[in-house]
């Protein structure tokens, strides 16, 4: 199977579509942000497909359900989607979510592949249903932590929420860490205000803070605190989540969200496909586009190549996770089984730490590459 980067024009699909069930925040208190991107890459992505033929003359169609960062409800849509006979499901960014959507996929027998969402165990034990596109976070939090003890940092603390996701994280960070000399201490925000925050921290003696914790509150209120206390001058702030990357970071802090490293999964330079599929996004957005908005046009990709070789079957889908091999906006895509993984990997995503230049907050600088 193999996806070219630039497909031909042809005759538009016609018939009975083949549809997809494409799961994505589009409100509060899901990342809505985050939701557009992922689903205007997917709508590019679709959109193309159908523009060189479809699926075998038939019309791709995305079927989607906003999921409001809410496990159950994101669940309830699986079956449902499962129910309205789609093909495979696709799609969300936040990880809790897409846990409950994978564990209900497996379930259900519906093939699922995830776009952005990097909990480790998206299910309890290794299922041949579900396929992941973005980095698992042991892998990128893991890189993140290299940067910060390359930048010097060895005494970190972290504020966080209660929620596997950034329990996982921490706990990633704390394993990585203090085997290299140092120190990861947490402070509790259901406890601390963001004023509260700054005076624990200067206790700590810690060099860099993490925010482990939502967008916007209390993310933007810690920043503005941290940046504003005269005790916090030198205090580094990261966000390895990757909040900074979306266009209402700087639009809430201005400055302030400058210099706060992040994840990001894009390589350093895009191929001819990424640039081109970056050229639309942006006119389909009227912004730059996010990572995530490239990994739900890969998403459709990969999907799309499945589909036409394997056809709508979802077991014959199921099946072929192993046999994909489609040039993606960032990269050959190619799913792999890796210990500790309960879902087929791309194991070759890339992955950054970047952040928002302070002379110039619209531009993002490459801080590490892993």
């Amino acid at each position: 199977m193999n996806t070219p980067p630039s497909p031909p024009a042809t005759k538009r699909a016609d018939g009975p579509s083949v549809r997809i069930g494409a799961l994505v925040p589009l409100t509060r208190p899901g990342w809505a942000e985050a939701g557009r991107h992922l689903l205007a890459g997917m709508e590019l992505g679709v959109r193309e497909v159908n523009d060189v033929g479809g699926i075998a003359g038939r019309p791709l169609e995305l079927v989607v359900r906003d999921t409001a960062a809410d496990p159950r409800r994101a669940a309830a849509a699986v079956d449902e989607l499962a129910s309205l006979g789609v093909a495979a499901l696709a799609g969300e960014y936040h990880s809790v979510v897409a846990r409950a959507a994978a564990t209900r996929a497996d379930a259900l027998g519906l093939p699922y592949l995830c776009s952005s969402a990097v909990l480790d165990a998206l299910t309890e034990h290794p299922t041949r249903w579900v396929a992941r596109l973005a980095p698992a976070q042991s892998h990128g939090w893991r890189i993140y932590a290299d940067f910060l003890l390359s930048a010097g940092h060895s005494r970190i603390a972290v504020a966080a929420e209660p929620s596997v996701y950034w329990a996982s994280g921490a706990r990633i960070l704390r394993d990585h860490i203090a085997p290299r000399g140092g120190t990861v201490v947490e402070l509790d925000m259901r406890e601390l205000s963001s004023t509260d925050v700054c005076d624990e921290l200067v206790g700590t003696r810690a060099t860099a803070l993490l925010l482990l914790v939502g967008h916007p509150d209390p993310a933007v209120p810690v920043v503005r605190a941290v940046r504003r206390d005269q005790r916090l001058t030198e205090m580094m702030i990261g966000a390895p989540a990757g909040q900074p990357e979306f266009a209402e970071w700087a639009e809430l802090l201005g400055g302030d969200g400058a210099a706060v490293p992040f994840l990001r999964y894009l390589p350093e330079r895009l191929g001819p496909l990424g640039t081109r599929i970056r050229t639309a996004l942006v006119e389909r957005l009227a912004e730059a586009p996010s990572f995530v908005a490239f990994e739900g046009y890969d998403t459709v990709a990969v999907l799309a190549d499945v589909l036409r070789s394997r056809g709508a079957d979802r077991a014959r889908t199921a099946d072929s996770w192993s046999h994909v091999a489609v040039e993606g906006t960032r990269g050959r895509i190619q799913f792999s089984r890796t210990p500790g993984i309960s879902v087929r990997q791309w194991l070759r995503a890339p992955v950054q730490v970047v952040d928002r230049d302070p002379a110039e907050p619209g531009r993002f600088r490459i801080l590490h590459t892993g």
